[in-house]
């Protein structure tokens, strides 16, 4: 018997796709990524990558290996990761701040064969190479002999044929409790949410110029600040350092920047900045959150205090990006907005059938962006992945008009006197509150062992009574459960990998 091999009439590697398409194109010399120092183009890129890829090939890396990133913002990321897709290899991308211990266990559970970091990072990672039975080396990219190699290095590299169904990049599930699930996406799935969600939604023109809060490590920002843009023959706005509310108007201003990519914690920084009112956000045609739900009052300070178009929306590792945001022109604040065309969603109750329009149910999502699986989780892959669909664990509502409204992950939600509460509810509730900075709100068991909400604060100003005044807020608005039974002041809430608020860690105090 023959065993004839997946048909390739089209090549399938979205490193072609986002970057060798534009050199095809004639458009070599534009601008693809800006830096305060210097802007790159797409000829100048696509040179870079062809290096990188042809200095891992040399350092042992074969087609469908893992190679993990952990890199700042910059050209040089964008160069390894698309020199790793050239040669057929699959991007693990990291945050390269993981503390050691953390980064022993990702090399130990993905397998990866190189580790591409800086000199900041790369103590850690070093040592954790040093006790792994697989990976071959960490490449220091700001080191002196690797500078030059680099230089010396092909600019001359044909991009691997890879499958549309081959692992791309492995992304990590953004749980907020325990150690992430790698979730393994496709070629596919980055180009069919590229053309789905990036031009059909957002409307990306080759004239784009765009700024993310979260780092490229974020799925949500390799897509909006990378390979959507790529695609359209736009411009990134990329820079190192951590993210500042001050940091963002400036960049902003200075580059000219077209779509800002944010995510909720930022907007409240940004909206709460004394600068606020004099921020320059005139060349923003849009911006768009995700990550966490963006409660109604947070939305109206930002369209009142900058004008700009703010979409929210929901995405997943697990369908890699965005599949229900809101449209621009079309916003309904306090929702997700509508699912995004090629996807289909639907909320459904415990046995997986069918809730009614506006009954909250558990949110099945299918669509070209589906990822293969959960790495060596066989018993969470099944549980999570059904036929075509997915299951979030998201509870959601959709109303009539096809608009999802967003109540929680259903790990999340809280039984209070028998009665269900949202978090997220009382947490926007407290933001309406002018003292209240950022709020979480989780269930803690009192001295009778029965669930109670109780809240961490961060507040703008503390001072004697306000956490009965704070109380007394809520009790007015909500029903009178909903209100969190003790307050307490922190000075910052705990954040996972992801940049999400850590509520195991809340619970545990």
């Amino acid at each position: 018997m023959t065993i004839e091999p997946p048909e390739r009439r089209k090549i399938g590697n979205i490193a072609s796709l986002f970057l060798d398409a534009r050199l095809r194109e004639g458009r070599g010399d534009r601008p693809a990524i800006l830096t305060d120092s210097r802007t790159w183009s797409y000829a100048e890129i696509h040179a870079l990558a062809n290096r990188y890829g042809n200095l891992l090939a040399a350092a042992g890396a074969d087609p469908e290996d893992r190679i993990m990133i952990a890199l700042p913002d910059g050209p040089d990321y964008v160069g390894a990761l698309f020199g790793t897709l050239k040669i057929g290899a699959v991007v693990v991308m990291v945050n390269p701040g993981l503390p050691a211990a953390d980064i022993a266990a990702l090399l130990d559970y993905t397998r990866a064969r190189l580790v591409v970091t800086d000199a900041e990072s790369a103590a850690p990672f070093r040592e954790a190479a040093r006790g792994s039975r697989v990976t071959r080396g960490v490449i220091e990219v700001d080191a002196s002999d690797f500078t030059r190699r680099l230089a010396a290095t092909s600019t001359e590299l044909e991009t691997f044929p890879s499958h549309p169904d081959d692992p791309a990049i492995w992304l990590f599930s953004g749980g907020t409790t325990g150690r992430p699930k790698a979730v393994i996406q496709t070629h596919r799935s980055f180009a069919f949410t590229t053309e789905k969600y990036g031009s059909g939604v957002l409307g990306y023109t080759d004239r784009e110029i765009t700024i993310s809060v979260p780092k490229l490590y974020f799925g949500y920002a390799t897509g909006s600040n990378l390979f959507f843009t790529f695609a359209a023959g736009g411009a990134s706005v990329l820079f190192p350092e951590p993210v500042t509310a001050e940091i963002l108007f400036e960049k902003i201003r200075r580059h000219r920047a077209t779509v800002l990519v944010n995510v909720p914690t930022m907007i409240q920084k940004m909206v709460s900045h004394p600068r606020a009112a004099s921020g320059d956000l005139a060349t923003l045609r849009l911006a768009t959150s995700a990550g966490e739900a963006l409660p109604v009052e947070l939305y109206d300070r930002w369209k009142a205090t900058f004008g700009v178009e703010l979409l929210d929306g929901l995405g997943t590792a697990e369908m890699w990006h965005i599949f229900i945001s809101n449209r621009p022109g079309a916003v309904k604040p306090g929702t997700l907005g509508t699912v995004v065309p090629g996807f289909e969603i639907k909320a459904c109750d415990e046995e997986g059938h069918e809730v009614s329009r506006g009954e909250t149910g558990w949110l099945w999502v299918r669509g070209g962006a589906r990822a293969i699986a959960y790495w060596q989780h066989q018993e969470k892959t099944e549980q999570a992945f059904r036929g075509e669909w997915y299951v979030s664990g998201d509870l959601i509502a959709i109303d009539e008009a096809g608009y999802v409204t967003y109540h929680g992950r259903g790990d999340e939600m809280l039984k209070v006197g028998g009665k269900w509460l949202a978090p997220q509810e009382v947490e926007g509730c407290l933001l309406q509150h002018p003292a209240v900075s950022e709020a979480a709100v989780v269930g803690l068991a009192d001295a009778n062992g029965l669930m109670k909400p109780v809240a961490r604060v961060v507040a703008r100003e503390r001072r004697e009574g306000l956490e009965e005044e704070l109380k007394q807020f809520v009790m007015e608005r909500l029903a009178p459960y909903k209100h969190p039974r003790e307050i307490t002041f922190v000075d910052s809430l705990p954040r996972t990998h992801l940049g999400k608020v850590d509520r195991g860690k809340l619970r545990r105090g």
